[in-house]
């Protein structure tokens, strides 16, 4: 597995705006082959921002690699920098090849 994220310091004040882009987009990640969740975050507050997070779970790094260069990538960040002035500086990408696995039972 793949977990790609980014964060995001959105400007305090913005938070509610911040959040309705996210959840009223379409992400076309459901079409997506290898894609297996998505999450948005939010974290802690500081003086001038709230930490966010997207979050997603990819088959393996191949899987977000096509996804990255896809039409649906495309398509779901379109309107991406009209959001800009929500957030502080730009969003700080990570990307971590999962090692292990804990689940319910154990395995």
């Amino acid at each position: 597995m793949f977990i790609a994220m980014n964060r995001f310091r959105v400007a305090n004040g913005s938070e509610a705006a911040f959040e309705q882009v996210w959840l009223s987009r379409d992400s076309h990640l459901e079409k997506v082959p290898g894609f297996i969740e998505f999450h948005l975050l939010k974290g802690p507050e500081a003086e001038d921002h709230t930490l966010y997070a997207s979050h997603t779970i990819w088959a393996n790094h191949a899987a977000f690699e096509a996804w990255t260069k896809s039409e649906a990538f495309r398509a779901a960040h379109r309107d991406a920098g009209n959001n800009k002035p929500l957030y502080l500086g730009h969003p700080q990408f990570e990307g971590f090849e999962v090692r292990q696995t804990v689940g319910r039972g154990g395995k």
